[in-house]
């Protein structure tokens, strides 16, 4: 497969490159990191109102630019080279996208504030026991009257923090793990009976646990029909990992540059490290593995719009390469660093920490390995 990028997309990648490289560098991000807010809402508006980066990934015809899944892989990836704390993730490809593809209402309400950087979203799915199973939902959803009560606990919802809008899955008919009679809700944060719970993560983003006791939500703030989210679900999750697959991957593209200009400067028995056959082979595998999870990523990414079925294996496999490179590059980079690659000071255990959390986002490597498996050979 051929991917090349159009001459819009490497527009957008080259713009926000520039921004990035410009305001973003790894002093300002372990700022906004200490700081009471954990996020930096003048880039947010910035990506909005001067780059227009919020709307690339939604339809023309509710007010972005046209794109999917590929304008998604662009942004993260910058994002990922650059350790960017804001929400897209949690905003653009999964609240924006639950919007946009489950309920056009509530998108022609609520798509504009967010490609505007006025709304910001989370994406509170998870729950304790749930671990990766994604219709394993125990939050409930009754009926009252012309809405509905929710109440349950929704477990390490990332960027929860900085999130105007909610959107929560809840079960509203069916057993504990079935995957029918799951719906999905648009709500406010500051809803009466919502409470978080926030703290860091130890990558420098910022999450909470959400307790929903007794919420009211009227049922216009249903997301689609009643009891029928769970395939909206799996693909909204799918396309998070492809996004997450695209962070990751310009993190690591930043370790192995970091690293390599490393080795060309400290200097061991008089020369160079690089010159070190050893340490040559490491980074060349180290380069390997990260070409071959940008290769399946950019594969999912163009399989977003076919087939679910192939889509889902495209987005496990590139998932599962991503948490697997991910763990070789950054060992690699760290041990070539030395003890400086695990300090504060330096920019590469920060990276490290970034990868190994996504590794962890919606399933890890060796879970999507074995999903890959069930999703090409069934259970008959």
């Amino acid at each position: 497969m051929d991917f090349k990028f159009s001459e819009e997309q490497s527009m957008l990648r080259d713009t926000l490159a520039r921004y990035l490289a410009d305001h973003y560098d790894f002093e300002a991000r372990r700022a906004a990191v200490q700081s009471p807010a954990g996020w930096r809402s003048d880039c947010w508006r910035a990506f909005a109102r001067d780059l227009g980066i919020l709307g690339a990934g939604f339809p023309e015809a509710l007010g972005g630019l046209g794109g999917g899944a590929a304008e998604h892989m662009i942004v993260m990836e910058q994002f990922g080279r650059h350790l960017v704390l804001e929400p897209y993730l949690g905003t653009v490809v999964l609240a924006g996208g639950a919007l946009a593809q489950g309920s056009p209402e509530l998108a022609a309400q609520w798509l504009p504030a967010i490609i505007g950087g006025e709304a910001t979203g989370a994406w509170a799915h998870a729950e304790p026991a749930s671990r990766y199973c994604r219709h394993d939902v125990q939050a409930s959803a009754t009926r009252a009257g012309n809405g509905y009560k929710l109440s349950g606990h929704k477990h390490v919802v990332v960027g929860a923090p900085f999130a105007s809008h909610l959107v929560v899955s809840a079960r509203t008919a069916g057993a504990r793990r079935d995957r029918e009679g799951i719906s999905l809700f648009w709500i406010a944060r500051d809803t009466p009976g919502v409470t978080l719970r926030e703290y860091p993560t130890f990558d420098g983003m910022r999450a909470a646990e959400v307790l929903l006791d007794n919420v009211q939500v009227p049922a216009s703030q249903r997301i689609g029909a009643e009891g029928e989210a769970f395939a909206l679900i799996e693909r909204l999750c799918d396309h998070a990992m492809v996004a997450l697959a695209a962070e990751a991957n310009g993190a690591m593209a930043r370790m192995l540059a970091d690293t390599i200009d490393y080795a060309r400067q400290r200097k061991q028995f008089g020369v160079p490290i690089g010159t070190f056959q050893v340490l040559q082979h490491r980074m060349a595998d180290m380069y390997m593995q990260l070409e071959q999870s940008v290769a399946l990523t950019q594969v999912a990414a163009m399989q977003a719009g076919g087939a679910p079925a192939a889509f889902a294996q495209a987005a496990c496999a590139a998932k599962a390469q991503a948490g697997q490179a991910g763990a070789f590059v950054g060992q690699g980079a760290v041990q070539i660093h030395g003890g400086m690659g695990v300090t504060a000071e330096l920019a590469m255990g920060h990276y490290f920490k970034r990868v190994t959390a996504i590794d962890l986002q919606f399933g890890s490597a060796e879970h999507h390995l074995r999903r890959y498996a069930d999703l090409l050979h069934p259970a008959a």
